[in-house]
């Protein structure tokens, strides 16, 4: 039995990647007739994401609430590399991501081309660059989604947020919508430190169940208040959907 779900996980990593360079190559071939530009490449995402990506890896996502209508900030707790797949099939918005991704094969290209900003979070240089390449893109009239643990979280609770974003969204009175993202399983907490290792370790299973909600947009006089609210907010989210649901965090 074992045996076949590593050969049905082999065929879905074969599918997806076949999928991702397909639709770049047909974007690229597009792009002869429709220059690039930022909406279309975040419309390409969420259509692969729509039709293929959620669809071939069976996710099951039970979402509550919405993205608002004005540009905006999104932060959200870290779990794991499905996160952005699950939260970017709703949201359009450029993703702050750590350097360390763009070392995968074909999913870097996809992520370059849809709109990740890298940021090496062991350089301060590339960490201010990034912040403001955020409130650049924010007030161009894009959203951003953070993930301000800077890595996964195993745990019940969030780890520790990063302070600086929520410091740049209060100087330039950037909307802050936080976002609580939990899986059933704990095969989807990331617990393998390679990609590829993990990404079979966690699609093995015949079914990804996720929980997604956007919460209440938050407009705060300091970063300091911001970041209060958003961690106290996805803690206490992220407490209401593990209970009585969560195989990983059991009552």
């Amino acid at each position: 039995m074992k045996l076949a779900w590593n050969l049905l996980a082999g065929i879905r990593a074969f599918v997806i990647f076949i999928a991702m360079a397909v639709f770049m190559f047909s974007y690229a071939i597009s792009c002869i007739v429709w220059k690039h530009s930022k909406k279309r490449a975040l419309r390409l995402r969420k259509n692969y994401l729509r039709y293929v990506g959620i669809p071939v890896l069976n996710i099951d996502v039970i979402k509550t609430g919405d993205p608002i209508d004005t540009p905006a900030l999104y932060v959200c707790n870290h779990r794991s590399f499905t996160d952005p797949i699950v939260i970017c099939r709703y949201l359009n918005a450029f993703v702050i991501a750590k350097a360390e991704v763009a070392n995968y094969p074909i999913i870097n290209k996809g992520a370059e081309l849809t709109g990740v900003i890298w940021v090496n979070r062991q350089d301060k240089n590339s960490r201010t660059q990034t912040r403001d390449k955020m409130v650049e893109t924010i007030k161009a009239g894009y959203n951003i989604l953070v993930f301000p643990e800077g890595t996964v979280g195993k745990d019940k609770e969030t780890l520790p947020f990063r302070m600086g974003t929520f410091l740049e969204a209060a100087e330039n009175n950037i909307p802050v919508v936080p976002i609580a993202i939990e899986f059933k399983s704990p095969k989807d907490m990331w617990v393998l430190e390679k990609f590829v290792p993990q990404y079979f370790h966690q699609y093995s299973k015949w079914k990804t169940e996720v929980k997604l909600t956007f919460g209440k947009p938050m407009i705060g006089k300091t970063g300091e208040e911001l970041h209060k609210q958003a961690y106290e907010w996805i803690n206490t989210e992220l407490d209401t959907m593990q209970s009585g649901w969560s195989q990983a965090f059991k009552d």
